[in-house]
């Protein structure tokens, strides 16, 4: 017997004892999930160390000096075609220096793959596992957005960084087209190979705009 035939064999066995007339509404699920989050003394430093981890480049600056941080991390990954979707924040928007692509009408694919790069907002950080959300809110855009160029650079607020999922969850609209980016793209399906871009962008920069002056000159390679 190979493999899916004892598969289909112990599913087969499982349900022996199941009514004909049950569904699958006969018999609830709980859903007591967590909803207390662990306690996490620095949210923003737990965020930049993670996101860094998964080979992403993490800056972070302060609001003051947002927009040059942005016209200069654009300027040194040398954009010259970028989407930038609609509602993103007009006073974070550098001069342009290349060829701005906005979303509507849809761009089609082929614009879209033959993009530099996108410049996105985020709805959420989590910082224990270094996700950034993003739901389709004004300066996101669609998620096809996010997927077919290169390069995508994220603009994110200290204020929006939760400690853990739970707390992050929270914060997000479970029925909006949510979408979890956790570094670049990458697999390593194929005898454990590591294939980057293979899923999206196959290089991702945060900046992160904090309150705290602090932060101003930290950066995570």
């Amino acid at each position: 017997m190979n493999a899916r035939a004892l598969v289909l064999a112990r599913i087969g066995e499982a349900l022996t004892d199941v009514p004909d007339d049950e569904t699958p509404d006969s018999a609830p699920v709980p859903r007591a999930y967590s909803t207390v989050a662990p306690e996490v003394p620095d949210p923003v430093a737990l965020f930049v160390a993670r996101v860094a981890d998964y080979g992403a480049t993490v800056i972070l600056t302060t609001e003051d000096r947002a927009r040059q941080t942005i016209a200069t991390t654009l300027s040194e990954r040398g954009i010259a075609a970028l989407v930038v979707p609609e509602g993103f924040p007009a006073d974070l928007l550098p001069e342009a220096t290349g060829i701005r692509l906005g979303d509507a009408p849809r761009l089609s694919v082929e614009a879209l793959d033959a993009a530099d790069g996108v410049l996105t907002t985020a709805a959420v950080g989590i910082a224990v596992t270094g996700t950034i959300v993003l739901d389709a809110g004004p300066g996101q855009g669609r998620r096809a957005l996010t997927l077919l160029p290169d390069y995508h650079l994220c603009v994110l607020r200290e204020e929006q960084i939760a400690g853990d999922v739970p707390a992050a969850l929270a914060r997000l609209d479970p029925t909006a087209p949510l979408t979890f980016i956790s570094g670049p793209s990458a697999t390593s399906d194929i005898e454990l190979d590591r294939v980057e871009g293979v899923h999206g962008p196959r290089t991702l920069d945060v900046i992160v705009v904090a309150a705290s002056p602090s932060y101003a000159t930290e950066e995570a390679p």
